[in-house]
């Protein structure tokens, strides 16, 4: 890995982390809101950014989780899930814009798995904990397509890394 993709990677975890830690509260409950998600976006311009990504869910997860091991086996997993289905389809759907949509649906279906882990370690009722976190990660996902598209304007993320 270079060393300019790497140092990238920390900033972004970085950023991740301090943005998670910002409304800590709502990132980790049954009504998961975590602003931080709308970096899983940049792995539409490059690849190259699920480290980051990962590194910054997997700290923030060790450091602010609750739930202890199982939300890093949980909450890793389910992003290193998603971020895979949107590098891997990004050959096929064409447009920044479409690939965001896409990345979206991807991360509000997945969150199956948190929900499975909020069931498993907690007792909540799986069903309804899969809707509330679907629909904060949508919020989430959607409100960063316009944020993400309007910082790539001026930081070009496709070279950033």
């Amino acid at each position: 890995m270079k060393v300019k993709t790497m140092a990238t990677s920390g900033i972004i975890a970085a950023l991740y982390v301090a943005v998670t830690l910002l409304i800590a509260p709502f990132g980790f409950t049954n009504v998961q809101f975590r602003l931080s998600e709308m970096f899983n976006h940049l792995v539409v311009f490059n690849k190259k950014y699920i480290f980051g990504i990962v590194l910054g869910v997997f700290v923030s997860n060790l450091l602010f989780s609750e739930l202890g091991p199982i939300d890093l086996v949980f909450g890793v997993g389910q992003s290193v899930l998603a971020l895979s289905i949107t590098i891997l389809s990004a050959k096929f759907i064409e447009g920044v814009y479409k690939r965001m949509l896409f990345n979206t649906v991807v991360f509000t279906f997945t969150m199956v798995l948190i929900a499975l882990e909020l069931n498993i370690a907690l007792g909540f009722p799986f069903w309804i904990t899969w809707l509330f976190v679907a629909v904060g990660e949508f919020v989430v996902m959607a409100v960063g397509i316009p944020v993400m598209a309007a910082l790539n304007k001026r930081l070009n993320f496709e070279k950033l890394i």
